[in-house]
């Protein structure tokens, strides 16, 4: 017991923080854009529509590394686009930021076809109806879309914020190991194991894998009660 607690006392937290810090900031992106994608992917003719979708539910298909490798070329220092963030004092690729940008896009798609698959159970009648009513298409979005899409949305957010939680390859690619800065719950358990230290590992590894358990138990739970409640 004493070894346990001597252990506990000394071990370096920083990983559960610098995790949690990232997924929080990164579901706010993520929540925004996968909305929006969802909205105009809803809105435009069929053949768009399969290459919109396509290019949106990229990141999850293609391994984590490939999605890092395809960021740092996006944003590295040699780039147009890192240059500009280098200019204006806000560096992205291997700082605390690009923990945030590859949590951001690898969750992105699980946000998203989830909120697409809801806005396209719709009944366009409700829709139409806000039409007739004078609604633009926006306010028919945040007024009827959004509303009637929320468990769903909800659903979505908490999988992408899970995904956000547990990312590590192209967060290892685009943001480095830096501890207190940019490694994460992952990116310790990979050096804690590479360096030998499985018992670090081993904490991390249950961490995770109790929060991951915890999250889907929960929305199973919740979809379960809401058709109970339906029935």
């Amino acid at each position: 017991m004493a070894g346990i607690i001597q252990f506990f006392s000394t071990f370096d937290w920083r990983p559960l923080f610098v995790s949690l810090k990232t997924a929080s900031t990164a579901i706010i992106f993520v929540i925004i854009f996968s909305i929006l994608a969802a909205w105009i992917t809803a809105r435009v003719k069929d053949s768009t529509k399969n290459l919109l979708d396509a290019i949106f539910t990229l990141p999850m298909v293609l391994p984590p590394t490939v999605v890092g490798f395809f960021l740092l070329i996006i944003f590295g220092r040699n780039s147009p686009v890192g240059q500009f963030f280098i200019s204006v004092g806000f560096p992205i690729i291997f700082s605390w930021q690009a923990t945030v940008l590859a949590a951001a896009v690898v969750s992105f798609p699980l946000m998203y076809k989830t909120v697409r698959a809801a806005f396209e159970t719709l009944d366009e009648d409700m829709l139409n109806a806000g039409r007739i009513m004078g609604f633009s298409e926006f306010k028919i979005l945040y007024r009827i879309m959004l509303p009637l899409s929320l468990p769903s949305v909800a659903a979505g957010t908490v999988l992408a914020f899970a995904r956000a939680v547990g990312e590590f390859g192209a967060t290892l690619f685009v943001a480095g190991n830096f501890p207190g800065v940019t490694q994460t719950m992952p990116i310790a358990v990979y050096f804690a194991w590479s360096g030998g230290d499985l018992q670090v590992a081993g904490v991390w590894v249950i961490m995770i894998s109790i929060f991951s358990f915890i999250i889907v138990y929960g929305i199973n739970a919740a979809i379960t009660s809401r058709y109970k409640f339906k029935a």
